[in-house]
């Protein structure tokens, strides 16, 4: 009996660490619960075969969200308008995700800009698509954080993110958030091989 219980618990840790993810090097785990969300490198499903990133969520109550993000320093794309893109594709999303792009002024440790996505939500059962986020960088920026996230039940991959400089800057609003302190110096890993 006991050696029956002892496979079982083994089985069910082999299993467990078969199912999950690695995290890429220089992404980590945020949001506002993301022990409620695997996420991590699935090698070999994103597009053309490429290795993607995932978020899954875990268990059967899921609350709030969970991201898989970087944060690099602002200094290459200052006074500028930055276009960020990547691929997404959802199963059974529940909730809504997103890929998401903040610029950080550490002085005040407030978002100087912000978009989440959360206007054009990506829901339900979606093959890879391209999605792009387009913010202001103003010359006070000190760092961009950006990243994918999910809220809710349901599972995303995100592939292929790419930085572009698309012109000069072009005043815009703010939306105010926490900022992140760990920074790199620039986006790193972007395609998940590492």
């Amino acid at each position: 009996m006991k050696l029956s219980i002892i496979k079982s618990i083994f089985f069910v840790i082999a299993i467990g660490t078969l199912l999950s993810f690695d995290l890429p090097n220089n992404w980590f785990k945020a949001g506002s619960n993301p022990e409620c969300y695997e996420m991590g490198i699935d090698k070999g499903v994103g597009p053309e075969g490429k290795n993607a990133a995932t978020i899954k969520s875990a268990g059967k109550k899921v609350k709030g969200f969970g991201t898989l993000m970087q944060s690099c320093l602002a200094e290459k794309y200052l006074g500028k308008k930055i276009k960020m893109s990547g691929y997404v594709k959802s199963t059974d999303v529940k909730g809504w995700a997103g890929l998401w792009l903040r610029v950080d002024d550490d002085a005040t440790n407030r978002a100087m800009a912000f978009d989440n996505m959360q206007n054009r939500p990506i829901v339900k059962t979606t093959d890879w698509k391209k999605y792009e986020i387009v913010l202001d960088v103003p010359f006070k920026a000190d760092g961009l954080a950006y990243g994918a996230l999910l809220v809710g039940k349901g599972q995303i991959w995100f592939s292929d993110i790419t930085f572009e400089i698309i012109g000069d800057i072009v005043p815009l609003g703010t939306k105010e958030c926490i900022v992140c302190t760990k920074k790199l110096k620039e986006p790193s890993n972007l395609n998940f091989t590492e």
